[in-house]
């Protein structure tokens, strides 16, 4: 039966189309699959180094000289950022409007120098020092008082957002706390303060137990079609253990994410034939404690659309079922 589900952490309504349910071939028609093209235009590729900004981090197993050739991972300022590391935010009022200074900082982590690869392509030691670079660029980028927040977030394919085909994700350093972050940590905390427990740590363990929901399971992550998904296979990554700080983790537990984010892309690839998809890591703010909050990173293909009644309504409509997307990812067989 078509019904509302609601999301128990920020109070979000989506309506799930049960009774007749698309499937997977249903959806070929809403979106193009993502193909690669035009490595001689792309500065991301190996050789054009000196195309991009200079490197603030990179991986060159067998060393070399810095912003040359050699690399497995690249980090470099955005060419094109969103917003500049200089100056200070002077916030400031125009009437009744608030305005400041557009400060903060936009990094690019160049995941692979094969253009044709894609981030499911790589092998878990070469994700795994993809998130060591998240890591890394983030513990830096928190030692300016001036950053509240950083985003981690991935736009694959051109309908996803990506300017650029070559795979990259990107690292932004905020002045100041997302709405969206302050809706979810305020929602995490009147469960905390309600049950004196963690919404993050109910909700995984509640999937593990039911099932129907999970994809895969390690001993540190589990990946679940989340009950009251916006978007068709949205998956979300958790860990099993209480961590408010995604820049916290171990490296340990970062080959642990490694192979549950493989697992969840390569699923994704292989069901959907390569679709556009954004992944969002979802941290605590960098300043102040916050017990109540779970780190995780939620995957979203962009195989629907939102349309008029959802920018109407704030209301997500979900043409199938978060139960029938798990059955269907778990299936890939890879």
């Amino acid at each position: 039966m078509t019904g509302f589900r609601r999301d128990p952490i920020v109070g979000r309504w989506v309506i799930v189309s049960a009774d007749e349910p698309m499937d997977v071939d249903q959806f070929y028609q809403l979106y193009s699959p993502v193909e690669k093209h035009h490595p001689e235009k792309c500065f991301f590729c190996i050789g054009r180094e000196l195309d991009t900004p200079p490197e603030v981090y990179a991986v060159r197993p067998n060393g070399g000289e810095a912003n040359g050739e050699g690399w497995v991972i690249r980090v470099v300022p955005n060419k094109f950022p969103a917003l500049v590391i200089e100056g200070e935010l002077e916030s400031r009022p125009i009437g009744l409007y608030d305005i400041s200074n557009g400060v903060g900082a936009h990094e690019v982590v160049i995941e692979t120098p094969d253009h044709f690869k894609t981030l499911a392509d790589l092998s878990f030691e070469e994700i795994c020092e993809v998130i060591k670079a998240y890591r890394v660029r983030i513990n830096d980028l928190q030692n300016d008082p001036r950053f509240q927040y950083i985003l981690v977030f991935k736009n694959f394919g051109a309908s996803a957002g990506a300017s650029i085909e070559h795979d990259h994700s990107q690292i932004i350093a905020l002045p100041l706390v997302p709405k969206n972050v302050k809706e979810e940590l305020e929602g995490a905390r009147g469960y905390f303060d309600y049950r004196e427990r963690c919404i993050f740590c109910d909700m995984w363990r509640q999937e593990r137990d039911e099932g129907v929901r999970v994809i895969y399971e390690n001993n540190d992550f589990i990946t679940f079609c989340p009950f009251s998904s916006r978007f068709p296979f949205e998956m979300w990554i958790m860990p099993k253990y209480h961590s408010s700080r995604f820049h916290e983790i171990t490296d340990e537990r970062a080959m642990e994410l490694a192979k549950a984010l493989k697992d969840a892309l390569i699923r994704l690839k292989l069901l959907l034939h390569n679709p556009p998809y954004n992944f969002v890591v979802h941290s605590s703010p960098l300043r102040g404690t916050y017990e109540h909050y779970h780190w995780h990173i939620e995957i979203m293909p962009r195989i629907s659309r939102v349309a008029g009644f959802e920018w109407g309504s704030g209301f997500y409509i979900v043409p199938t079922t978060p139960e029938l997307c798990a059955e269907r990812l778990r299936k890939v067989i890879w």
